[in-house]
């Protein structure tokens, strides 16, 4: 069986879904499993990895939203004779796999309705949510008018049937998908498959404190400091304004000292980082964004405190990072995050300063519950 994967959220400083298809294929080849990959670039050409796993860069444009991606567009596999068509006729997969609520889904359409001559056979054609359409509608177009109805009626009869089946990564992300299948003839099934983490490079036993106050010396802080941890995009989306608020608070507090250590880039990276230099008087520190995996993983065990600010987190894959680090997690009691975050093994509170500081000072003051946790 040969499956090919379609994306968009592909670029130099991608987060989660970038990192789930890079793993995917390392598995595909531990496996024998011949796997294909579509993604967008600067320039095309083609990537060989292992035996079995093999990257088509398409050349596209930069998003119109966020230019730290690119996007491929409609007009590059609707022409026949396309180099993506090409690629689709050549690779003959079984499964096509398409993570794209916005261009990519109307080659679903197009597969499935038999519009690709050269194609002898169909495949069957699946979409994979990472993320939900109303929250990014709700981050990056604000003003949009009738945005939530103009949401569930592009859901309901542009993305949804253009599948024979879908694929969530969680239960917050699937409810989207299941609204948009209420009362459709033609039943789609919604199948919840929940991301994982890497956990030959994250582990507790990188605790170390000589890296720990190395760490807190880009603050210039002393060892007793508090050192939170964000790691993420730096996008509308995050609701990255209750981190300057939290750490803001906290100081004012002056039980301890907190330090905020931020690791990640995003088109918002400016913006932020000069508010919170501003604001927060060298409490707050950028690494930007981290390749090696084995230096995040030290960062990550070297933390006292994750934070994670977003309440419509689709999934989550950096909290759950932290937590297999094993760094106390402070987190939102909604969104994808509590797919294996609760009550037992984090801090889920409602996404607001209060119940951020509440928890943050509850960690802080009681280590052994900490360690339970």
């Amino acid at each position: 069986m040969k499956t090919l994967h379609l994306t968009n959220s592909w670029g130099e400083t991608s987060g989660g879904v970038a990192a789930f298809y890079r793993a995917l294929i390392v598995e595909a080849n531990r496996r024998g499993h011949e796997i294909r990959l579509i993604v967008p670039s600067d320039n095309t050409r083609v990537e060989q990895i292992g035996d079995f796993g093999r990257i088509y860069h398409i050349e596209a444009p930069r998003s119109l939203l966020n230019a730290n991606y690119r996007t491929i567009y409609p007009m590059q596999f609707l022409v026949t004779g396309s180099w993506l068509q090409n690629i689709l006729t050549t690779e003959r997969p079984d499964l096509i796999e398409i993570c794209d609520k916005y261009t990519l889904n109307y080659l679903g359409a197009l597969i499935r309705n038999g519009l690709i001559p050269s194609l002898e056979s169909r495949p069957v054609v699946a979409g994979l949510s990472q993320e939900r359409m109303d929250d990014n509608v709700r981050a990056y177009l604000r003003s949009l008018p009738f945005a939530p109805a103009l949401c569930a009626a592009y859901m309901k009869w542009v993305y949804l049937p253009f599948f024979d089946h879908h694929i969530a990564n969680s239960e917050y992300t699937a409810a989207e998908l299941r609204s948009a299948g209420e009362g459709h003839l033609v039943p789609r099934g919604v199948w919840i498959r929940p991301m994982g983490v890497d956990m030959d490079h994250l582990s507790p036993q990188r605790r170390n404190a000589e890296h720990r106050r190395r760490l807190l010396q880009n603050f210039g802080a002393c060892d007793d400091a508090v050192l939170l941890l964000y790691v993420g995009r730096l996008v509308p989306e995050k609701n990255l304004n209750l981190l300057s608020d939290l750490v803001a608070r906290l100081a004012k507090g002056g039980r301890r000292d907190y330090r905020l250590l931020v690791v990640g880039d995003g088109i918002q990276r400016k913006f932020w980082q000069s508010k919170y230099e501003s604001a927060l008087l060298g409490r707050a520190f950028f690494f930007g964004h981290i390749r090696d995996r084995n230096i995040l993983a030290d960062i990550y065990a070297n933390a006292d405190i994750f934070v994670h600010p977003n309440p419509r987190e689709p999934f989550g894959i950096a909290p759950l990072e932290a937590m297999a680090s094993g760094v106390p997690l402070v987190a939102p009691d909604t969104g994808g995050v509590t797919s294996f975050a609760n009550g037992e093994n984090a801090w889920i509170v409602p996404a607001d300063v209060d119940h951020f500081t509440a928890a943050i000072e509850e960690v802080t003051a009681n280590p052994a519950l900490a360690a339970k946790r």
